[in-house]
């Protein structure tokens, strides 16, 4: 419940304070008195979009506090504990704007952001507006209404889940479809394209060894002949012969030479080891050297094999290897992607089929939920002095979406036998605040600890039907706080708390101000409400009359 507002230097209030009560609270006064201005500095607070410049003239800022009491279940202590803000039986919302345009709010004496303000208003505040009858004539808010009044969160959530579910499935097949599509496109270029490079099988750092052995052999016939002579050379015919000769002959005199030649003995065995492993080295060489004429034109054939299919798939001859086996993954992929897609298609249908489910239990949900509020509605109207009148909800099918496979739309017939059709086409201007306020009261019936605020929510009605909206509020507020600007007398006089706005000229300053009636001030506004700026004894004694009820 909304229990006080002070509002300081916003548009032409200086300074108001006013306390409010349960019960229906209503807000008389001329048009342009701040009636208007009252509302706006409730739905600054309360962080909703609004009108640009606020500040009072003169002033550097404005700002305004709404403190309201929480019962202990109240839906603002689930955003309160969100926010991380101590939860308390009363909770003040304090925002201030200044002159340049900042705006800064506290809950609670913690700092906030809007969207933090606007959570807490959807949980405090219902408000009906002069031109809330837009959204009500607006079909495209209609679904959301009925799933609202018929508390079908979980079934919305459930299709919306399986929604998800069908898209990213479809997504994935879609993709997949992509990929198999463009190698298809490929397919014959890769499986030539792999056939050659297997039926070759390059190997990495093979183009460079046979580089090495094609020169090898091209100048292995002019060398091997130098080193078969140096092999002659130091072989058993040339040195290695000679130096067993000379050896053989010291070891013959060194008997008689008193170890003058162990020296010369010793370095001659260590010349022949060192020759015997020369030898060796040259005839490794001249084995590595020995090929035939085939043998280098196979080797210069696969090497120019191996240049050809590097050009023509232009790369390095060294990344053959790799490419082919990138080209074998994309073939793979290929060849598995119809089976990829066979799983796919039949995932996406799982899916479909699981959204299939949920969109007709949120359908079958709906039905139920339009029935009731048709029945609700019909209650509604008839204290509003429209029992004749038909109110009904009207679902047909649209096209499948995350909220489902329904379309709603709100219809009435105002008179019997008359065809239903939009509340815009069929309602007159006061049959549509009626059906706005039958609407509203039905979609909140369960509402905790909302205050429900409506802004001449009588407007285009006198009489007796003006009588039946003021009567039919003063039900709705008596076990819920109402607050109603309204210019009929006949709502005013149903009120429990009655203040008039004003305005008036200090020091060449208009400003505005909220007077609480007595009794006897309220019969004086009521006669203003009835004969206007000359109040008549038959206006009092009228004004007098609906107090009495």
């Amino acid at each position: 419940m909304l229990r006080s507002l002070d509002i300081r230097d916003m548009l032409i209030i200086d300074r108001l304070e006013l306390g409010l009560a349960p019960g229906l609270n209503v807000l008389t006064g001329e048009t342009g008195a701040g009636k208007s201005i009252l509302l706006d500095s409730l739905g600054f607070v309360l962080g909703w979009r609004g009108r640009a410049e606020l500040v009072r003239e003169g002033a550097d800022q404005g700002e305004v506090v709404a403190e309201f009491d929480l019962s202990p279940g109240h839906p603002a202590n689930v955003i309160l504990e969100g926010a991380g803000i101590p939860r308390d039986d009363t909770l003040i919302l304090r925002r201030v704007n200044t002159r340049d345009g900042r705006k800064t709010a506290w809950v609670n004496d913690r700092r906030v952001s809007g969207e933090v303000l606007r959570a807490l208003s959807d949980t405090l505040v219902e408000l009906h507006g002069q031109h809330d009858d837009k959204g009500l004539l607006n079909t495209r808010g209609h679904r959301r209404m009925l799933d609202e009044f018929g508390e079908l969160e979980d079934d919305l959530a459930n299709c919306r889940a399986a929604w998800r579910d069908v898209q990213g499935a479809r997504g994935a097949l879609e993709e997949a479809e992509g990929q198999v599509a463009a190698l298809k496109d490929e397919e014959e270029f890769l499986r030539h394209a792999v056939g050659e490079l297997d039926a070759l099988g390059p190997e990495s750092g093979e183009d460079e060894a046979l580089d090495a052995r094609r020169r090898l052999m091209q100048s292995a016939e002019k060398i091997r002949e130098d080193i078969s002579k140096a092999h002659d050379a130091i072989g058993s015919g040339g040195a290695e012969g000679m130096m067993r000769d000379a050896t053989r002959w010291l070891e013959g005199a060194a008997a008689k030479a008193e170890g003058a030649l162990d020296p010369a003995l010793a370095a001659l065995e260590r010349a022949l080891v060192e020759l015997g492993e020369a030898e060796e080295g040259v005839s490794r060489a001249l084995d590595a050297l020995a090929f035939d004429a085939g043998e280098l034109e196979h080797v210069e054939e696969r090497l120019f094999a191996i240049r050809g299919l590097a050009r023509k798939h232009n790369v390095l001859p060294d990344g053959l290897a790799a490419l082919a086996e990138a080209l074998r993954g994309k073939l793979a992929t290929l060849d598995a992607g119809e089976g990829d897609l066979v799983a796919l298609r039949a995932e996406l249908a799982e899916a479909e089929k699981r959204y299939g489910r949920a969109a007709d239990m949120l359908s079958a949900a709906r039905s139920e939920a339009a029935k009731a509020l048709d029945a609700a509605m019909s209650k509604e109207l008839a204290p509003l002095k429209m029992e004749r009148a038909v109110f009904a909800t009207d679902i047909t099918e649209a096209d499948a979406g995350p909220d489902g496979r329904d379309q709603v739309a709100f219809t009435v017939a105002t008179n019997p036998g008359a065809p239903a059709g939009p509340l815009n086409k069929i309602a007159s201007g006061g049959e549509l605040s009626r059906f706005l306020l039958a609407l509203k009261v039905c979609l909140t019936a369960d509402a905790d600890g909302l205050t429900m605020i409506f802004d001449e929510i009588d407007r285009g009605v006198g009489g007796a039907t003006a009588d039946a909206v003021g009567r039919r509020l003063e039900e709705l507020a008596s076990d819920a706080q109402v607050l109603v600007v309204t210019h009929s007398p006949q709502v005013a006089a149903r009120a429990a708390h009655h203040w008039r706005v004003e305005k008036q000229v200090v020091d060449e300053v208009t400003l505005s101000r909220v007077v609480p009636l007595s009794e006897t001030a309220r019969v004086d506004e009521l006669a203003r409400m009835l004969a206007g700026d000359t109040v008549t004894t038959q206006a009092r004694a009228a004004a007098e009359a609906l107090l009495r009820g």
